[in-house]
């Protein structure tokens, strides 16, 4: 077999060669922005630059119309490796998540490790991934057996600090729905059941019980609806919660209490209540395995680990639900000094130091792939820290 070094040079060499074709891509979907499970363009941009490279194309896999599977075999048997595409992009505030890298980061990873893939066992895909801002694309591919063949799985985001080992936290998401009785405000108030107070009193509650709650939890909410006009009771009124912790046990406790704070704000109004329990994520549990040999490529390739210290902020994916069925990593690579979810983000994610960051990212993702496709013990100890860590 040839030498890993050499394979991973042609792999580097392999994205360098297609840098503009990337930039290009990636440009294309930011300039182009659409919102989960509407992602036609980008999916199949990422789908044609895939095909022409050789690889099996299924788009509008699982019962999904923007979610995609795309493959291409090695040389014999051996294991899978999945790079994960992302590409949706928030309401309103567009590519601020920098999902345009993620997916061409997958792209160019995939393209690359076809340079030397008749060089190595095995097969690497990639899994375009809808919808990972709240409709949980992951989290349907994954309970609809798109990753039952698949044996390690990997995706690169952008951020402000590169990490690789860094986890995320559950989340969960729950709508309340209060009905009370409108009146007019003025001249007869009291025969009126206020839904609007209903929601307030739930805020309140929920401020409440943030004394009580462990470190790592998040609770927090927005109104969605609140009355339609001031001098008349509101008879509706609705209100969106995310709740978080650091493992899906305690986020479920955190959920119950945030829903007590709900019922009781039904029962001093004397509005009736729906809950509506929307898809929720689980925690990343990173493959720490696998995140040093990641680690180990991009410090080879001169770029600095920075891993998160203990306690530090972190948010939800729906690639959590990814590493409790595969082993999974989820790696961040710097592209500038801005916090996700703002139009300062938005705009890094097509300056220069974002084109830098995409390249890194395919590089690193197809050089770990060579890893595991071409040493055994190395997918070996991947699989036994997986069965340890998160099938126990």
């Amino acid at each position: 077999m040839t030498d890993i070094g050499i394979l991973k040079q042609r792999a580097i060499q392999a994205v360098d060669a297609r840098r503009d074709e990337l930039i290009r891509i990636s440009t294309t979907i930011h300039a182009n922005p659409e919102v989960a499970f509407q992602e036609f363009q980008a999916a199949a941009l990422l789908c044609d630059a895939l095909q022409a490279g050789g690889f099996q194309v299924a788009r509008g896999i699982a019962g999904l119309d923007t979610a995609f599977r795309a493959e291409r075999r090695g040389s014999g048997d051996g294991p899978t490796i999945a790079f994960l595409a992302e590409y949706d992009a928030l309401p309103e505030l567009g590519h601020a998540c920098g999902h345009n890298i993620m997916g061409t980061a997958a792209v160019g990873a995939a393209l690359a490790l076809a340079a030397v893939l008749d060089q190595l066992p095995g097969r690497v895909v990639v899994i375009g991934t809808p919808a990972e801002e709240g409709g949980g694309g992951k989290v349907l591919l994954v309970e609809r057996g798109v990753f039952a063949d698949v044996d390690a799985a990997m995706i690169v985001h952008p951020s402000a600090r590169t990490m690789v080992a860094r986890g995320s936290l559950a989340s969960m998401r729950l709508v309340f729905e209060f009905t009370g009785k409108a009146s007019h405000a003025a001249a007869a108030p009291e025969e009126g059941i206020n839904a609007l107070e209903a929601v307030i009193l739930t805020f309140n509650n929920v401020n409440a019980l943030r004394l009580h709650l462990k470190p790592d939890a998040r609770v927090h909410g927005i109104i969605t609806h609140g009355g339609s006009a001031a001098n008349i009771i509101p008879e509706y009124a609705a209100a969106q919660f995310s709740v978080r912790a650091a493992k899906q046990m305690y986020a479920r406790h955190v959920l119950e209490r945030v829903t007590q704070c709900a019922e009781a704000g039904a029962t001093a109004t004397g509005a009736t209540l729906k809950t509506t329990l929307k898809m929720g994520y689980a925690e990343m549990i990173p493959n720490l395995t696998l995140a040093h040999a990641f680690a180990a490529n991009w410090e080879m390739l001169g770029i600095l680990v920075n891993e998160p210290r203990w306690g530090e902020p972190m948010g939800s994916t729906d690639m959590g639900n990814v590493s409790h069925a595969v082993p999974a990593i989820h790696p961040y690579i710097y592209i500038g000094d801005f916090a996700g979810h703002t139009p300062e983000f938005r705009d890094a994610a097509i300056a220069p130091a974002a084109h830098a960051g995409l390249l890194q990212a395919a590089k690193g993702m197809a050089m770990t792939a060579v890893d595991l496709l071409s040493d055994p013990d190395l997918m070996a100890r991947v699989q036994r820290e997986f069965a340890d860590t998160v099938r126990a």
